[in-house]
């Protein structure tokens, strides 16, 4: 939190009038109803929840007493590759990225709770496509010119389960990918889901990339080409080794959303 109120002060001291917040769903908590409004009570379940919801109230304050124009952007799960950029965190804790290496590099990938009240015991989540997140910040741009302050929902308003992930994976990839059961994660809810009615209305925003096997091979299609991630990112030779690149089965280029 220090960071994010020396970067408004930064910002206050040098004029910048303007800011586009990267927040998110978890926000939200175990939410009272699905799909989840802007709206809706905010109770984070986690520190990562709790960590963005502090941050929000901040630029409340300071586009309230600095009169400071910001759009709180609540991300559902971000997900895919425009072509040019993919996710590469170390260590990777997103459930595609996660898949993908497993498809790579066979090894075993782990779902987090199987008794969930859900369809099938595993964890529901809204996944939206970079390309169409980025699209969305430049109309917030564009709208706080008239603006003082906005908050919106992005995703598709459309839940998959961990399973449904997995097996949209297998698809795409053609890879079996060996699944282990295991407990719970402190802090996952059951179900995230994005309603995004209100930056339609408003800015006329709609996700493009709603199809999830679309999504994924995007992300696919981008790892296939950089199989150890940013290379400033990799400089371990050990964790290039372990990332070499397994010839993939089937042509996926065709797959549209």
């Amino acid at each position: 939190m220090l960071r994010a109120l020396t970067l408004l002060e930064v910002m206050l001291a040098n004029r910048v009038q303007k800011l586009i917040f990267s927040s998110t769903a978890a926000l939200y908590g175990e939410p009272d109803r699905i799909p989840i409004e802007e709206t809706d009570r905010l109770a984070p379940t986690n520190a990562y929840g709790e960590s963005k919801l502090l941050a929000e109230r901040m630029l409340a304050w300071f586009g309230r007493v600095y009169g400071l124009r910001y759009a709180t952007l609540r991300y559902f799960n971000a997900a895919g590759s425009d072509g040019y950029s993919g996710e590469c965190h170390h260590p990777e804790s997103h459930i595609i990225p996660r898949l993908l290496r497993a498809a790579m590099d066979g090894t075993s990938f782990a779902i987090f709770g199987t008794d969930y009240p859900t369809s099938d015991g595993t964890c529901i989540r809204d996944y939206i496509h970079v390309s169409d997140l980025a699209q969305a910040h430049l109309l917030a741009v564009h709208a706080l010119s008239r603006r003082q302050h906005l908050i919106y929902n992005l995703g598709n308003g459309r839940g998959f389960s961990v399973r449904e992930v997995i097996e949209s994976t297998r698809r795409v990839t053609g890879y079996p990918i060996h699944v282990i059961e295991s407990v719970r994660r402190a802090g996952d809810t059951a179900v995230l889901v994005a309603s995004s009615e209100k930056i339609y209305c408003e800015l006329g925003w709609r996700p493009e990339h709603t199809n999830l096997d679309s999504i994924i091979a995007s992300a696919w299609q981008w790892m296939q080409r950089h199989p150890a991630g940013y290379e400033t990112h990799c400089q371990d030779r050990a964790l290039k080794m372990s990332c070499r690149r397994r010839k993939p089965i089937g042509d996926y280029s065709k797959l549209r959303s």
